[in-house]
C-alpha cells in the first residue's frame, strides 16, 4: 500500500510539474508604446466675469467639442429691466417723478398695474383721466404685452358701415357714366 501511495503521489507530481510548466510556456510577450502626456481634446468657454453691480448686463458662455473640432463662444446680454429701474432711480432722485413712472411704464406688467390700481401711467405729460383718455384714444403706444392693449384696440376699432340702397344706387349710377359716359338717368 506504500508502494502505491508512492506511485500516485509521484504521479500528481509529475502531473503538477508538467501543467505548470506547460503554461509558463505559453506566456506571450507583446511589447507597445503608451503615450500617457496627451491630454484630450476640449473646448473651454470663456468666462464672462459680472464684478460690476452697477452693470446690467449679464454674461453667457457656451462650448461643444468632439474628437476632432471644437467651439467655443461667449456673449453679453442686456437686461433691460435692470435699465429701467436704474433710469427710473436716477431720474426720481433728481425729483422727476412723472418722468420716472414714464420710464417704469414702459414694462407692459407696470402699465397694466398702474392701470388696475386706478393710477393710469403719464401720456405725453398727461396724468389722472386725460391720461387715460390719451391711452385709450392712442392704443398703439400701450407696451406690447399688456392685456389693455387688447381691449383699448377693440374699443377704437372703426365701425364699418354698409351701403344702403340709395347709397349702391348712387355708385351704380357713378359707375356707368364712368365706364359708358352715357347719362340716361
Amino acid at each position: 500500500m506504500k508502494e502505491l501511495r508512492l506511485l500516485f503521489f509521484i504521479l500528481f507530481a509529475f502531473t503538477f510539474v508538467a501543467v505548470t510548466t506547460d503554461v509558463k510556456a505559453e506566456t506571450n510577450t507583446v511589447s507597445s508604446t503608451v503615450v500617457t502626456n496627451s491630454t484630450p481634446p476640449t473646448a473651454n468657454a470663456p468666462s464672462v466675469i459680472n464684478s460690476n453691480s452697477d452693470i446690467c448686463k449679464v454674461g453667457v458662455g457656451s462650448s461643444v467639442q468632439n474628437n476632432v473640432l471644437g467651439f467655443a463662444t461667449g456673449y453679453v446680454i442686456d437686461d433691460e429691466l435692470c435699465q429701467n429701474l436704474k433710469l427710473s432711480r436716477s431720474l426720481y432722485s433728481m425729483g422727476m417723478k412723472v418722468a420716472a413712472v414714464s420710464v417704469l411704464c414702459q414694462d407692459p406688467r407696470v402699465f397694466d398695474a398702474m392701470t388696475d390700481a386706478g393710477t393710469p401711467c403719464p401720456y405725453n405729460g398727461a396724468i389722472g383721466t386725460e391720461a387715460q383718455d390719451g391711452w385709450k384714444s392712442n392704443p398703439e403706444s400701450i407696451p406690447d404685452g399688456s392685456k389693455y392693449k387688447i381691449n383699448y384696440v377693440e374699443e377704437n376699432k372703426p365701425e364699418t358701415q354698409e351701403f344702403s340702397d340709395a347709397d349702391n344706387a348712387l355708385l351704380f349710377k357713378t359707375l356707368f357714366i364712368l365706364t359708358t359716359g352715357i347719362i340716361i338717368f
